[in-house]
């Protein structure tokens, strides 16, 4: 992301046509773009800063790139779109975009591109939170824990007890803004010795569940596209 929270694209091309065609999309869609020559020039810049979304031209050098990113560490791996004039699919490759590039087919193919990310995004992302809350584990204890942050996939958590992987919390919580508390089971994933841990979702009711993706739909700060999604 960039520093106004627009999504941010490596465009890997030295084909004017596709360099033109991509950022008119691009700009459309509102995500910044940084234009590389090659696909072994676009490693190095792949180690700079984040990147959400890749195109790139699809030559011969283009494999090793994907490879670098599949070995990489990154937690979250960015959206892949190829232009190729190949007839089949492109392996690691999440959309393509078949040559000659035509401006209706590349608005087609990023709109499904920039939804992608939009789900990465929301499923990632994670909101900070402070909040003291009483839970119930799996034996009806009581436990004092803070939800430390929350997202689309579940809530981080400290507190003075100890937690294994795979115990099982309930509790209420009265999201900042929010009319009412929402309820909810969650699994410990993972814990560390100092106390904090992090949990997955495993029971929201329905009625909750829309109080939940509501607040963090109201959180997420992505800037709009130019064009109607």
């Amino acid at each position: 992301m960039t520093s106004d929270m627009a999504f941010e694209c490596l465009l890997v091309s030295r084909d004017p046509s596709v360099v033109c065609t991509m950022n008119k999309v691009l700009g459309n869609l509102s995500i910044s773009t940084n234009i590389c020559l090659s696909a072994s020039k676009a490693v190095d810049q792949l180690s700079e800063g984040s990147t959400d979304l890749i195109v790139v031209d699809w030559d011969d050098e283009s494999a090793d790139l994907l490879h670098t990113l599949q070995k990489s560490g990154r937690w979250q791996k960015p959206t892949i779109v190829a232009v190729s004039s190949r007839d089949y699919p492109v392996p690691g490759v999440h959309v393509v975009v078949r040559k000659p590039v035509t401006e209706a087919a590349v608005a087609k193919s990023l709109k499904a591109a920039y939804s992608r990310m939009l789900y990465d995004y929301r499923r990632h992302a994670r909101y900070a939170l402070m909040s003291s809350v009483r839970a119930t584990d799996e034996n009806k204890r009581f436990v004092d824990v803070t939800i430390t942050d929350i997202g689309d996939g579940g809530v981080g958590l400290s507190s003075k007890e100890e937690f294994a992987i795979g115990d099982v919390l309930s509790f209420h919580l009265l999201l900042p803004g929010a009319s009412r508390p929402i309820f909810i089971e969650a699994r410990i994933q993972w814990s560390r010795n100092y106390g904090a841990a992090g949990c997955e979702y495993l029971r929201i009711p329905p009625v909750d569940l829309n109080i939940l993706h509501d607040w963090l739909k109201s959180k997420t700060q992505i800037k709009k596209p130019l064009v109607e999604m």
